[in-house]
């Protein structure tokens, strides 16, 4: 397996966040053009990731150079597909109980924490009071940009699909961090697992699109491309030299891309509380970052 530097670690993880950041307002165009629901999006975005991921193996597998292989699934890669599916699937179960908001800030603010206490715990990383106060100041963030909008509803079982999301997506991170297979083989069997589980969901939703249907299958495409191959891909080559509890801080980022998007090619516009929130999330990435960085200096 190839050697990933600690700042091209910290690299991939914020181009994975950013990338999956773009995901959401994907699939809503995707559900707007072609009419398909959110497990059925999932399943396609799993199955191009799958496939793009053995093409890409099979190309580079002609030269001199074979970076990645695609071989049998293993345990730990089974696991992470199953998990996977399951943190999707939870999430929309949370959309669909207790919106979006609220959905998106339990979800991807219990998953830092959730990481934060299984590193501590199964991994021996210690956070410290920085990295401590970086989820905390990150978390108050993501809130303040998520629900800008002023208060939202809340559900029992909204917030516990949440956090089942939550948890199986940092069981995918800790996995992965503890992990000394090759990341992109990694992703591309867990894809497979992914999709097969989500398969007889997406088949009750109906699985192909409707309406414009070269829209739809450029969507789908772009989905199992970019915030899927080459996000889920350079997030797993990234947990190999950035620590889990820096990894998933720097994930929120995601949220932020989102709102970008929103503003910038959608036309939404973001409260100040927003606009502030955004930039504490930022700032507390920024700087655990450096810490990050500033910690394996001091250790070389």
């Amino acid at each position: 397996m190839t050697h990933v530097s600690v700042r091209r670690g910290l690299l991939y993880v914020s181009i994975a966040a950013t990338a999956w950041g773009t995901g959401g307002a994907a699939a809503a165009l995707l559900h707007r053009a072609g009419g398909l629901g959110p497990v059925a999006a999932c399943f396609w975005r799993f199955a191009i990731g799958a496939a793009a991921l053995l093409l890409t193996a099979r190309l580079l597998g002609r030269g001199r150079a074979r970076p990645f292989t695609a071989g049998p699934v293993t345990g730990r890669t089974a696991a992470t597909g199953v998990a996977m599916a399951v943190s999707q699937a939870a999430y929309f179960a949370s959309v669909s109980a207790s919106g979006l908001a609220v959905a998106t800030v339990v979800t991807i603010g219990a998953a830092p924490v959730l990481v934060t206490a299984g590193a501590r715990l199964l991994l021996g990383e210690q956070p410290g009071a920085a990295g401590l106060g970086a989820v905390a100041v990150a978390l108050t963030g993501l809130t303040m940009l998520t629900l800008g909008d002023g208060p939202a509803a809340f559900s029992a079982a909204g917030i516990g699909w949440a956090l089942l999301s939550a948890a199986t997506y940092a069981g995918v991170t800790l996995l992965n961090r503890a992990s000394t297979g090759e990341p992109y083989g990694t992703a591309m069997g867990a894809f497979a697992v992914g999709g097969i589980c989500l398969l007889p969901v997406a088949l009750a939703q109906g699985l192909l699109p409707a309406g414009d249907l070269l829209t739809s299958y450029a969507i789908i495409v772009y989905l199992g491309t970019v915030p899927t191959a080459l996000a889920y891909g350079i997030f797993f080559a990234g947990l190999t030299a950035v620590r889990a509890t820096t990894a998933s801080v720097i994930a929120l980022v995601e949220p932020v891309g989102a709102a970008a998007i929103g503003v910038f090619l959608l036309g939404e516009r973001l409260t100040p509380s927003a606009v502030a929130g955004a930039v504490l999330l930022l700032g507390a990435v920024v700087l655990l970052a450096l810490k990050e960085r500033g910690r394996m200096t001091a250790g070389a």
